[in-house]
């Protein structure tokens, strides 16, 4: 059930990162809602599983600058999940720049973690 929840979160935070960030586009055609459900199912799978072996290679950078290079590790993550989404499923991403992919993430980060406190239970706060 708490997979389900994350991959919920994950797919409206990356329906409002397509919305905001215009160098991402949606590929997939009519159905965009599928296309964002793909990418979040790659995305959360992603942060669940490579994301913390990540987190922890990249310690010392990110003491370094003070916790900012996980939003390039996040970035990393997203050009992961749009490879897989778009090579397995042709549905997912397309990420003009890094720039724009960068941008992404820091969205994705804030709507997730928004979200993330509103749906947590009393006993998690």
């Amino acid at each position: 059930m708490n997979f389900i929840i994350r991959w919920l979160v994950t797919a409206i935070a990356v329906g409002v990162a397509v919305w905001l960030v215009p160098g991402i586009v949606i590929i997939g055609g009519d159905s965009a809602w599928v296309a964002i459900a793909i990418f979040a199912l790659f995305l959360s799978l992603i942060d669940i599983s490579i994301k913390p072996i990540l987190q922890l290679l990249s310690l010392p950078v990110s003491v370094l600058t003070l916790g900012l290079f996980y939003l390039v590790v996040n970035t990393l993550l997203l050009y992961i999940a749009a490879w897989l989404a778009n090579g397995i499923f042709q549905a997912g991403f397309y990420i003009d720049g890094f720039g724009w992919a960068f941008l992404a993430s820091i969205v994705i980060s804030i709507v997730s973690a928004l979200l993330n406190s509103l749906l947590a239970p009393e006993r998690d706060r």
